[in-house]
């Protein structure tokens, strides 16, 4: 049985897992308790609410009233009578273990321990540690759906339903039927079942699901939306671009159950230390009651064994079986919340150790496209000039040209004619406007053309694309491009800084100008141009060798797929970035914001301050407890303290994480 908190569907209640999940390796071949899937709150609670009655109870007759006919076996069948609906669970699932070959568990621990206390007439003693263990249980039971939850809220955003578009009718369906190609719906109200390219002029979609950015976003007519967004305010239709199973909410909860499976050091280290730790103790235990016999005079049986039950009941691993992965788990919800899919515990370790962070340029730090720069016009008339740029680029689908129609479409409201439209592929547009004949393009289509640009050829200009405008055969207007930066890409460099990351390098395919214009502007260290992907593979392996520590590679394209296997943490732009990018790299950033791996660094940091927290908290007030209970100065109340009631602590610390703000 591992320690694996599992992501599991939602028709699993948590309660048929508590227990493998708490107990963890040392207690061996542990079965969970079953339950039914529809008991209700109160129900879970009805054995410690019986027993806390009858205890208490039991505890005012005795020291209250002091009646005298509480005594003798009236007194041991009330307190029996209390122990039964607590304690009968554990010590049947404790004898079930025993037969299948697993002795020490937290079950034989608290069964041996609550016997005992009966056996020498600590009978109300007894009863509050199993009473007090089962109650901490069922918390730590609430604590561990509240870690969930965020992870598991995913689950409730992939849409049962998608409504076809066909034969001139909408027909509701399950998503899985359907094709990519075909067309679907979205009411407002409603999230996207399935990837798909928007048909309609453009809507409001709500991507809180996906990224964590509560703001909405506005998408556009040939934009990707993705499955889990909310359509907002109007009908919208879309083209499905991936099948159900390949869909982005599809993936993103493939990726987050996978991530348990992958352990951080630290949970690893744990799983052996209680493998070795429970027998240990029981051993010292029993060593605890017998060897005084020895040496002590006079020897008093029932007194060392009472300090051997405290021992036993101190030595239960609970706070360190439950808080260390549920700390982990707590960190992979925080980041999910964030808009950041981690894929193992072991990845979200491994970022607070990142001494040098090596980014992709396109797509990564820029957005990957073009934006206008500069529109110089060579003509009198320059609205009209615009206009005529305007209408012949309007009706082209080239990233460059789109880049030119958002800069100007909405400074003219004047609309040429165009007719004669005619794409030249890798070189520009012609297109007869208003009568006049236009070209817009390269400085190659402009001699094609035999257009003389009049000396205003950028061809020096190597850090910017170039486009020009001819009307009537005559130069126009010269316009300049490049790509755009990411709005925080400046701020994400200062805050890894900030954190400690002690060098940030950019590797790019794009020309070495091109690439140091953009290092320089956000305050890279390094920058390396003109790389092939293969040779960004072997600059990186140069990078790992020439700097010690842990290296982390941000990238987003299909060429990024073999460098971020070869990064320590992959780290892959997941908004944008291609399946094979994503799939190939440990975290996701769902919102294609570089400022998020700080965050990612930050999360990390913070999960790692709780996990060790916990481990000195769980540790340090046992071994204090155990010495004084060994010296006889502890009794059973400050064991289940120590045990339960440190469990509670750490689990209460764990889950702080979910609170936390991480940014910047």
């Amino acid at each position: 049985m591992n320690l694996e908190l599992e992501i599991r569907t939602p028709e699993l209640s948590m309660s048929e897992h508590v227990h493998e999940q708490a107990c963890g390796d040392s207690c061996g071949s542990c079965s969970p308790q079953s339950k039914s899937e529809s008991s209700s709150y109160l129900a879970d609670y009805w054995a410690p609410i019986v027993s806390g009655l009858l205890l208490f109870g039991g505890l005012s007759i005795d020291y209250l009233l002091q009646a005298g006919w509480f005594s003798g076996p009236v007194k041991l069948v009330w307190y029996l009578v209390a122990y039964m609906p607590v304690g009968l669970p554990v010590l049947q699932q404790g004898l079930k273990n025993a037969l299948s070959g697993s002795l020490f568990t937290e079950f034989f621990l608290m069964g041996i321990a609550t016997i005992g206390a009966f056996f020498i007439g600590e009978y109300a003693e007894g009863v509050a540690v199993m009473l007090f263990y089962s109650v901490g249980e069922l918390f730590q039971e609430r604590a561990v759906q509240k870690a969930r939850a965020n992870i598991r809220s995913l689950l409730d955003v992939r849409p049962e339903t998608a409504h076809l578009i066909g034969e001139g009718q909408v027909t509701t369906v399950h998503p899985r039927s359907i094709s990519v190609g075909e067309q679907i719906r979205v009411r407002p109200g409603e999230r996207v079942p399935l990837d798909g390219e928007l048909i309609s002029e453009g809507g409001g979609f709500d991507t809180s699901a996906l990224t964590g950015e509560s703001k909405p976003r506005q998408f556009s007519k040939g934009d990707t939306v993705l499955s889990g967004m909310m359509n907002q305010n109007q009908v919208v239709e879309l083209e499905v671009t991936k099948s159900y199973e390949n869909s982005s909410i599809s993936r993103i909860l493939k990726l987050v159950e996978d991530a348990s499976s992958r352990k951080a050091k630290t949970e690893l280290f744990i799983r052996r230390f209680a493998k070795i730790y429970t027998p240990a103790v029981v051993g010292l235990a029993a060593l605890l009651v017998a060897l005084p016999a020895l040496f002590v005079t006079p020897y008093v049986f029932e007194d060392w064994l009472y300090r051997g039950l405290v021992f036993l009941v101190i030595s239960c691993p609970c706070a360190l079986m439950i808080s260390i992965p549920l700390g982990y788990f707590g960190g992979i919800g925080a980041s999910s919340k964030n808009g950041i899919l981690v894929k193992g515990s072991n990845f979200l370790d491994a970022l607070r150790s990142v001494q040098t962070v090596v980014f992709d340029k396109t797509g990564t730090l820029t957005e990957g496209r073009y934006s206008v720069r500069d529109i110089e016009i060579q003509h009198n008339n320059q609205n009209r000039m615009i206009s005529l740029l305007n209408a012949v680029e309007t009706a082209s689908t080239h990233p460059v040209a789109k880049a030119i129609v958002e800069h100007i479409g909405k400074e003219t409201n004047f609309q040429p004619n165009v007719t004669d439209q005619q794409e030249v592929p890798g070189f520009g547009v012609k297109a007869i406007a208003d009568g006049l004949p236009v070209v817009v393009g390269s400085e190659k289509l402009m001699r094609q053309e035999k257009i003389d640009l009049n000396g205003h050829a950028k061809n020096g200009r190597s850090d910017r694309s170039v486009v020009y405008l001819a009307v009537d055969g005559k130069h126009a207007g010269t316009i300049t491009l490049s790509d755009r930066l990411k709005a925080d890409a400046a701020d994400a460099i200062k805050q890894l800084k900030k954190l400690g990351v002690e060098r940030t390098i950019m590797l790019s395919g794009d020309r070495k100008s091109i690439a140091d214009q953009v290092g320089n502007e956000i305050g890279i260290d390094e920058v390396y141009g003109d790389l092939l992907p293969d040779e960004k593979a072997n600059k990186l392996d140069e990078i790992k060798q020439k700097y010690p520590g842990v290296t982390a590679y941000a990238g987003d394209g299909i060429n990024d797929a073999p460098v971020l296997a070869l990064s320590d943490v992959g780290i892959a732009m997941g908004a944008m970035g291609s399946d094979v990018a994503i799939e190939t790299a440990d975290v996701v950033i769902q919102t294609d914001q570089p400022s998020k791996i700080a965050s990612a660094v930050r999360i990390s940091n913070a999960t790692r301050n709780i996990v060790w927290q916990n481990i000195g908290l769980a540790l340090g007030i046992k071994i204090l407890v155990l010495a004084l209970g060994a010296l006889g100065m502890a009794t059973l109340w400050e064991a289940v303290f120590a045990d339960v009631g440190v469990a509670l602590l750490a689990v209460l610390n764990a889950i702080r994480i979910q609170r936390m703000d991480f940014g910047s």
